[in-house]
């Protein structure tokens, strides 16, 4: 691979993450003060991994039999980042719907996202002469991309405003025009592909191993939790005060560092305990969130974000692995598609549901009445500049600086009122009860890893 083409592949990478990363992690802590409630929060994360279900037909079909990729990529960026701009005009009017925000706009918006990381992937790996030793170093350049998006927010102001949907907006049209300029990568016109190969369905014969079976349906399970820490995670942190898009990142930095140890701890502890660990993490994770939360005690906070990078490669990459050796080649691809969409895509849709109910159950009076007030504050705000035009005067400018003030005031008020230690010690819980299940029941043979 020159260095041209190894300068476009990491950009079109750093570019497709850095877009994920400028709102999915901090969307609840704007959207909650345009009036979002438990429930409209749940339905925003499951759009996705309902998105993530229905997409594969899509590229299996369509993106990979008719048009390079390159070119699918570029129109699905351009037409996510129109959607985006509409959402983001639609978020700014009076009293948003949050179902159409959700289902129209959102879902709307993930159905183009989604079919491009897997487009991204394809158009990587078929322009490298050595995908297996080149692959990662271009992959990690997503995680890099999705970093950078955590610093920009924080730099930016835009954690908590509808700053975070213009950077994401901006930044899938900038991929969507730079797609075009890719190398080309033609359709696949080799063979037909059947519907069964396309959702993973030949793959269902690994479910005849009892290890295998075990495995995958923790992974489901365990994905239930990992709903909490997107929907939630990010409004602790800005409870406990702390940058919210920096330090909701140290996840993704430490999960750079713990895929470079990787290797030495697979080779001597073998795939059971790999996940197990990963599973534990999630507990101590959790467990750090309902006892540090409460008081806002940071270095709790921060320990839990940074175990991210256990509770992702250990768990998610292990079962990756694993997948690819139960795998014979020919349905190799396949199983790895069934892996995503029972995870990411069912167990995901589960969690957001599950963690929506939680949230909802354990948010008291107290903290809605707070939230009313914020949205109150919030369109007290708009009404003045509106009114201004764009040309407020020194009066109007006093009293939108006392209106923030009084909204942040209120917000606070709000996270203050959440009972973290039941918001967190269920998913801490539930993990715990996965993992336990987990290790008593699978039964795999350590086999020697390679390094």
């Amino acid at each position: 691979m020159n260095l041209s083409i190894r300068l476009q592949l990491s950009v079109m990478m750093f570019l497709q993450f850095f877009i994920w990363g400028s709102w999915y992690v901090t969307a609840p802590n704007y959207l909650g003060t345009i009036g979002f409630q438990a429930g409209d929060t749940a339905n925003t994360y499951s759009v996705g991994p309902i998105a993530g279900m229905i997409t594969p037909l899509f590229v299996g079909l369509v993106a990979d039999r008719f048009f390079s990729a390159q070119r699918v990529l570029g129109v699905l960026h351009l037409l996510g980042a129109v959607i985006m701009f509409c959402a983001i005009g639609f978020m700014q009017g009076e009293s948003p719907s949050p179902n159409i925000l959700n289902w129209g706009f959102f879902f709307g918006y993930m159905l183009t996202y989604f079919p491009t990381l897997a487009l991204t992937n394809t158009i990587a790996m078929k322009n490298m002469t050595n995908p297996e030793k080149e692959f990662p170093g271009i992959r990690v350049l997503g995680t890099i991309g999705w970093i950078a998006a955590g610093f920009a927010l924080t730099l930016g102001g835009y954690e908590t405003n509808v700053g975070m949907f213009y950077m994401t907006a901006v930044a899938a049209l900038l991929l969507g025009l730079f797609s075009f300029f890719l190398p080309d990568t033609p359709p696949v016109k080799d063979g037909d592909i059947t519907i069964s190969q396309i959702f993973g369905l030949d793959a269902l014969a690994l479910f005849k191993d009892r290890s295998y079976l075990v495995f995958i349906i923790s992974s489901m399970l365990i994905c239930i939790p990992l709903a909490f820490y997107y929907q939630i995670a990010s409004r602790v942190v800005e409870h406990v005060g702390l940058p919210i898009g920096t330090t909701m990142s140290y996840g993704q930095i430490s999960e750079i560092f713990f895929m470079v140890v990787m290797p030495f701890f697979f080779a001597r502890l073998g795939v059971k305990w790999m996940l197990a660990i990963g599973m534990l993490a999630w507990v101590l994770r959790y467990g750090l969130f309902a006892i540090g939360a409460p008081d806002e005690l940071r270095w709790m906070i921060i320990i839990g974000i940074v175990l991210h990078g256990i509770c992702y490669d250990f768990f998610f990459v292990t079962g990756q692995i694993y997948t690819d050796q139960k795998a014979d080649k020919p349905i190799r691809a396949q199983a790895q598609g069934l892996l995503v969409m029972l995870t990411l895509g069912l167990g995901m849709m589960i969690g957001a549901q599950a963690a929506g109910y939680v949230e909802a159950r354990y948010t008291p009076q107290a903290a809605k009445d707070y939230n009313a007030q914020v949205v109150v504050k919030g369109e007290e705000i708009k009404a003045i500049t509106d009114q201004a035009e764009g040309s407020l005067s020194a009066e109007d400018q006093k009293k939108i600086d006392g209106l923030i003030k009084e909204k942040n005031k209120f917000r606070q008020d709000e996270l203050a009122s959440f009972e973290w230690k039941s918001m967190w010690g269920i998913p801490a819980i539930f993990a715990g009860v996965v993992m336990l299940i987990f290790v008593f029941i699978f039964n795999e043979k350590k086999k020697p890893i390679n390094e």
